[in-house]
């Protein structure tokens, strides 16, 4: 992804397009509110990587199991942290978001920047 806004649109139909070749073309029980879910936690990350990092940004998807494991890395050396809930406060939820709506996150520094990766349930909602 590059820094260009029409590439987080295009990073939610990457995640969608996938969960739906791995549901049809290799009978993978995937619910529609898992492929809804995936779709929100990638615009996040996308959006994220868009706003704070000077660089491109690359998302992985992966089945491991049951699993789905969203992986975006950008080149921002700057770890996210959640803000504590403030239902007044205008933006800055997207982590809050991802770490509600995910089973785990994972955020770690790399020699170029950061990686986030958000593991969700196939077959739950």
């Amino acid at each position: 992804m590059d820094s260009d806004g029409s590439r987080i649109a295009h990073a939610r139909r990457l995640a969608s397009d996938f969960l739906i070749e791995v549901r049809e073309a290799h009978s993978v029980p995937v619910l529609t509110a898992t492929v809804e879910i995936a779709q929100l936690i990638v615009s996040e990350l996308a959006t994220n990587a868009r706003k704070y990092a000077p660089g491109p940004a690359v998302l992985h998807l992966r089945i491991i199991g049951g699993m789905l494991e969203i992986e975006l890395r950008d080149s921002s050396p700057v770890l996210p942290a959640s803000k504590a809930p403030n239902p007044e406060r205008v933006g800055q939820h997207g982590l809050e978001i991802v770490t509600s709506l995910a089973r785990r996150v994972t955020i770690e520094a790399t020699p170029l920047g950061k990686r986030v990766i958000a593991v969700i349930a196939l077959g739950e909602s």
